[in-house]
């Protein structure tokens, strides 16, 4: 076979398998329909109308530096991520995903997407008295924070009430917790550059409350609220 009838070849398996899907060893194709993805989003969207009915939830900024009520920005987002019915919600994720035969990685990815796609801005979030306030970097607004937002913002130091860098992205802290090393739970942290260019986390491991924060000028158009998968369950 020349290397023109195999480039051909080689060309006519991608056709087939992006309009067939991928098979696996035991002869089963894995494909995700548009229509199936469409009905997740419908899903999705009536989690995300669900969490959003308080919103936005009225907010006072206080002290020096003026800073947002880190409790009353996390029962703002925990509570709307309570209104979901997230049993309800993974049975009917679970029960498309079976109808379509669909591997559960899939599916995730699927749910992954939609629930970015639907990240709720700041200014639909939250609403501030107080204009020159900084948002609180408290964990549950990391947890919550659509990846990508507020990238390159000011980070602010409550104690010091200076600027210590410009955030660079939340990742996920493991710590264990209780009695048993075994007990351990999950913080969502972020990163930040510092003012030499040098990437830091905040220090210690205490819990991020109100020791940092972001000009809520800089936050208020930025995606501020996203629905996590954490909740959902699919089955194997």
């Amino acid at each position: 076979m020349n290397i023109l009838k195999i480039r051909a070849w080689f060309k006519l398996a991608i056709g087939i398998s992006l309009v067939f899907g991928f098979c696996g060893a035991d002869g089963q194709c894995q494909v995700v329909s548009h229509e199936f993805e469409a009905k997740i989003d419908s899903l999705i969207v009536a989690a995300y109308q669900a969490a959003t009915e308080d919103f936005p939830c009225k907010m006072k900024a206080k002290g020096n530096p003026r800073m947002i009520r880190w409790q009353d920005v996390d029962a703002c987002l925990n509570e709307a991520d309570d209104r979901v019915d997230w049993e309800g919600l993974s049975l009917q994720i679970e029960t498309l995903r079976q109808d379509e035969n669909l591997l559960r990685a899939d599916v995730s990815d699927v749910v992954e997407s939609a629930l970015a796609a639907h990240a709720i801005p700041y200014n639909r979030v939250i609403s501030v008295d107080k204009n020159d306030a900084l948002l609180p970097l408290s964990n549950s607004v990391l947890k919550f924070l659509p990846d990508g937002s507020l990238m390159g913002a000011p980070v602010f130091d409550k104690r010091t009430k200076e600027q210590v860098g410009t955030f660079a992205g939340v990742f996920i802290y493991e710590k264990s917790g209780g009695l048993s090393a075994a007990n351990t739970y999950k913080l969502s942290i972020f990163q930040y550059t510092n003012l030499r260019g040098e990437i830091q986390v905040p220090a210690g491991d205490r819990l991020l409350l109100d020791s940092y924060g972001v000009p809520w000028k800089d936050a208020v158009d930025q995606p501020g609220f996203r629905l996590t998968p954490n909740r959902i369950g699919l089955k194997y």
